[in-house]
């Protein structure tokens, strides 16, 4: 597979783009009952993340690709099939391949969608 199936790129669940780190990227969100979220991405192009930090903890896994985590200046190669737990109050940033697909467990709300007004 080179894309995530279609039901879970229902525009209802398209994130807002004000809400991306990384420009170019496709993401779709998830909300659980206790207020985490799962979202998928899609990076396109390849591009680089804004450094940034989350109150909560952040897990990812690679599907496709490659991602390379920065935190505290050492680069992290997270490649397709790996995974790698953020914990929350880290500050990290990062590059993506174009191709790359995510997927990413947040313990708390990280994204809202298009059609949100909030």
């Amino acid at each position: 597979m080179n894309d995530f199936p279609d039901f879970m790129k229902r525009p209802a669940n398209r994130i807002a783009g004000t809400d991306q780190a990384t420009p170019g990227v496709e993401g779709y969100v998830f909300d659980g009952g206790d207020g985490s979220q799962m979202a998928f991405w899609i990076c396109r192009d390849t591009a680089a993340s804004a450094a940034h930090v989350h109150d909560y903890d952040e897990y990812m896994l690679v599907v496709q690709g490659c991602y390379t985590l920065i935190i505290n200046g050492e680069r992290i190669r997270v490649n397709a099939g790996e995974e790698y737990l953020i914990p929350r109050g880290t500050l990290h940033s990062g590059g993506v391949l174009a191709g790359t697909r995510t997927i990413h467990a947040f313990g708390g709300h990280r994204a809202d969608r298009v059609l949100d007004s909030n």
